[in-house]
């Protein structure tokens, strides 16, 4: 066997470079290139291998390392977790920088490598600029933080490791069940030194994604769980899109007449207008999905990790209803005291399929004789009459209609430019989210036309992500519309990576909406007792250090024109409309900037969150908020 000498920096480029994964006969180069940001502890070790010996890996240079690495799981996501963009910094502070988007990574189960330096590892030069010195123990670094939001970690610190250290990445990173953040601390002198690598470390590297079947047990169980339950409900989460399985989710619903609600990583998993599509289900759900899940039996969770706004603070569903869980991750599979189907979506939706038509009788009458599971007035009523999904459906599209058109005479409602919006931009853009009121209103509200048209980070609701994440998806879909709906609040945090899609000439269009600060978090602690604390972006008043002053006059059109993209304002609908229109004209990145009125968000269809209220308090209004809450908290499931 032959051998090459490289740099540890040099051999861990070529690596990712010949790595591929395969699902279903579909090869596909894994590691599509860098995103980086150069300082001491990485520009003269990856940095020198990306300048002369990255081979076909691309580089993107990130202006915030959180916002890159944000950008990065963006990418990952909507490219279903078949490919990623790695991520390297320097040592220090920016390398932590990176901590908030590991996090975000592994909560929501999207592959992302980080390549944080790290300090010396002979301790020759010990402290380096930036260097965290814990006196208690010295091996302990800056990127030992990395640690509890990795699925996998590891510090290199000589240049041989690389090589078992890389495949161990490799095998979180390509695990449906196991994958997230990735973190391989480098040390920056490591990174420079020289090894003779086998050169049969670097041949192309195929990681095949086999689809796990259920066991036979498991599936005789499962339809057996099926059969003896008459109003079952199915709750699609990410795992849905994640497996491709939202075909396999159609026609399993659409045989057994079991409606659908969906999560936030679920949404899009049937179109809209699909008649077993009951909606948004929990804390940000609709109507209809939260009466079908207070009223079903059995909830079928299919690749959906149960959050609390999923399961509205465990008060979703009725005490008696049961759980089936079809998940890859034996953690998720097993949450609620469920029965785990621990198997690939697609694979157990077609063989669970075909395990309840095998057994269920056929209707008489019926040509053909085709199996079902509405074989009883009962259960067909559940679907089509009075009550049922079908008149759910209606009295929500009416609902919806409605706050799409609700016209204001002191300004523009959240949910009117949002209906604007949805109405267009047409059903091939992508739209991007992740925190404040947003959220909710595009989980309740929007009518999402695929899986690929609905991009929420909704595991972590990290702000700041919205604009970096739209990045991520101009980057992963060139030839679709992407639309980052973000906050005042969530723009300021972090919107750095919009001069970064100029440069890379990614087109994306930021919707700003403007309502004058943290609003979302605002009208939680007023609905909780307090008469709103800190929350809104106003002068402090001297005398008394309130900030109840006059709004702050952020133009936010002009900051995002000083970076180099076309920007627009709108004030009412038609100028909304008339902004979108000339905005999907632009060659470059755009902003519109909406001013939209506080408070105007939706809330509430049946649904309850857990914020844990003060048990004691100078104000009454907390004390009887509290009080609520216990109430709430004794209809509620305990585990």
């Amino acid at each position: 066997m032959g051998t090459i000498r490289l740099t540890m920096a040099q051999a861990l480029l070529r690596f990712l470079d010949r790595q591929y994964i395969s699902e279903d006969g579909l090869e596909t180069k894994f590691v599509t290139g860098v995103m980086g940001i150069f300082g001491h502890g990485n520009v003269t070790g990856i940095g020198e291998a990306l300048e002369r010996g990255r081979g076909e890996l691309a580089f993107v240079q990130g202006k915030n390392e959180q916002g890159m690495a944000h950008a990065a799981i963006a990418y990952a996501k909507q490219a279903n977790r078949k490919r990623i963009y790695a991520c390297t910094t320097s040592i220090g502070p920016g390398a932590l920088n990176m901590v908030t988007a590991a996090g975000t990574a592994t909560v929501n189960r999207i592959p992302l490598l980080l390549l944080p330096g790290d300090n010396f590892a002979t301790r020759q030069p010990d402290p380096v600029l930036q260097q965290v010195e814990a006196g208690h123990d010295y091996t302990v670094s800056a990127t030992d933080c990395f640690k509890p939001v990795s699925r996998f970690w590891d510090r290199i610190s000589r240049p041989e490791q690389l090589m078992s250290s890389a495949l161990g990445a490799m095998r979180v990173l390509t695990d449906p069940a196991e994958t997230g953040a990735v973190t391989l601390a480098l040390p920056q002198d490591v990174q420079a030194e020289a090894y003779d690598y086998p050169e049969a470390f670097f041949e192309k590297r195929v990681h095949y994604i086999e689809r796990r079947p259920p066991s036979a047990d498991a599936l005789r169980r499962a339809a057996e769980l099926i059969r003896s339950h008459g109003s079952p409900l199915i709750i699609a989460g990410g795992g849905v899109k994640y497996a491709g399985a939202t075909a396999e989710l159609a026609a399993f619903a659409e045989r057994f007449g079991i409606p659908v609600a969906e999560t936030q990583a679920g949404k899009g998993s049937l179109h809209w207008e699909h008649p077993m599509n009951a909606g948004a289900v929990g804390v940000t759900g609709s109507l209809a999905a939260n009466k079908l899940a207070k009223e079903a039996d059995l909830i079928i969770g299919i690749g959906t990790r149960y959050s609390d706004f999923t399961t509205a603070s465990k008060s979703a569903f009725a005490p008696h209803a049961r759980f089936l869980n079809l998940n890859v991750n034996l953690m998720d599979g097993v949450k609620l005291e469920g029965m785990a189907l621990i198997a690939d979506a697609k694979e157990s939706l077609r063989l669970l399929s075909e395990r309840l038509a095998a057994s269920e009788q056929t209707r008489p009458g019926d040509e053909g004789g085709l199996p079902t599971r509405c074989a009883t007035a009962a259960e067909e009523s559940r679907v089509r009459g009075e009550g049922g999904l079908a008149s759910l459906q209606a009295e929500w599209k009416a609902e919806v209609d409605r706050l799409y058109a609700l016209e204001r005479t002191d300004g523009l409602s959240q949910t009117r430019a949002l209906g604007v919006i949805n109405e267009t931009i047409g059903e091939d853009a992508v739209i991007v989210c992740a925190a404040g009121s947003l959220p909710g209103d595009l989980h309740r509200l929007w009518r999402a036309a695929g899986p690929e048209n609905y991009h929420m980070e909704y595991g972590f609701s990290c702000m700041g992500y919205e604009v970096s994440g739209a990045f991520g998806v101009a980057l992963a879909e060139p030839d679709r519309e992407v639309y980052a709906l973000v906050g005042d609040g969530s723009y300021l945090m972090l919107h750095s990576e919009l001069l970064t899609s100029l440069q890379e000439g990614r087109k994306i269009t930021v919707l700003l909406f403007d309502n004058h600060g943290f609003q979302c978090i605002h009208n939680l602690q007023r609905s909780n007792g307090s008469d709103g604390f800190g929350n809104e972006f106003r002068y402090k008043e001297p005398s008394t250090g309130a900030y109840t002053g006059e709004p702050l006059a952020i133009d936010f059109a002009a900051h995002a024109a000083s970076l180099g993209a076309a920007s627009y304002k709108a004030r009412d609908a038609e100028g909304l409309r008339q902004a979108l229109l000339a905005a999907k004209n632009e060659p470059r990145t755009t902003l519109i900037e909406i001013a939209v009125l506080s408070g105007t968000n939706t809330d509430g269809y049946e649904s309850w969150w857990n914020v844990a209220v003060p048990e004691v308090s100078a104000s009454k209004k907390v004390t009887d908020a509290h009080q609520a809450m216990n109430e709430q908290l004794s209809r509620a499931k305990a585990y």
